[in-house]
């Protein structure tokens, strides 16, 4: 079982950044690949960004590339998505998932979201 619990969501202006923290708990955090993933009202949820069990390899949405950097600590058990030169569109629930598989679907743990929104 992991636990996970994300922070650092808010209101931000276009252009603003935020930095998006997931914590796990679990005692081999290194053992799970992670990512993040976003629902905005009346829409599908989607990958924003994954990121290996090392960290050496990343995948990010193209609506994201250049903006956004995930990044992992397992000594720490924590999860990073710094994300930059924000947009409107960028509005939405952001969750934290692991799953022992780096991929962009089938995620089997989920934290409980954190809401990011975006003012123009």
């Amino acid at each position: 079982q992991v636990q996970l619990v994300e922070s650092g969501g808010g209101l931000v202006q276009a252009g603003g950044s935020l930095r998006l923290s997931c914590a796990a708990s679990t005692r081999t955090f290194s053992s799970y690949a992670m990512a993040w993933f976003r629902q905005a009202p009346g829409k599908e949820r989607e990958l924003v960004a994954a990121i290996s069990r090392s960290g050496s390899s990343t995948d990010y949405a193209d609506s994201v590339k250049g903006r956004f950097i995930i990044s992992r600590d397992n000594a720490k058990n924590t999860m990073l998505l710094q994300m930059n030169s924000l947009k409107p569109e960028d509005t939405a629930v952001y969750y934290c998932a692991a799953n022992p598989r780096f991929s962009r679907q089938g995620y089997d743990y989920w934290g409980q979201g954190t809401q990011v929104t975006v003012s123009s």
